[in-house]
């Protein structure tokens, strides 16, 4: 039985069962900073255990949402010269 504590935090290979990407990138975005977690080992030095809660996986999901593009006017297009050189 979970409670509501234990499912609000997921592992790794949860998060990305999820997301449909490897376990490796999660905790690549975890070590980079990207994605908020939570070292629940018993030692701190040891190796870590990683939980991520739905808010901090919320939050990496907006932030790598794509924007459209903003509004830009097309270039002014010059005028093309066109050098004519007279044969003699």
């Amino acid at each position: 039985m979970t409670t509501a504590i234990t499912a609000a935090w997921l592992t790794p290979p949860q998060v990305a069962e999820q997301l449909a990407v490897d376990a490796a990138k999660v905790l690549t975005w975890i070590q980079g900073g990207e994605l908020a977690a939570v070292n629940v080992a018993t030692r701190v030095g040891g190796r870590p255990r990683w939980r991520i809660s739905q808010v901090a996986l919320e939050a990496f999901l907006v932030a790598r949402q794509s924007t459209p593009p903003a509004d830009v006017p097309p270039k002014a297009r010059r005028p093309t010269k066109r050098a004519y050189r007279e044969f003699v």
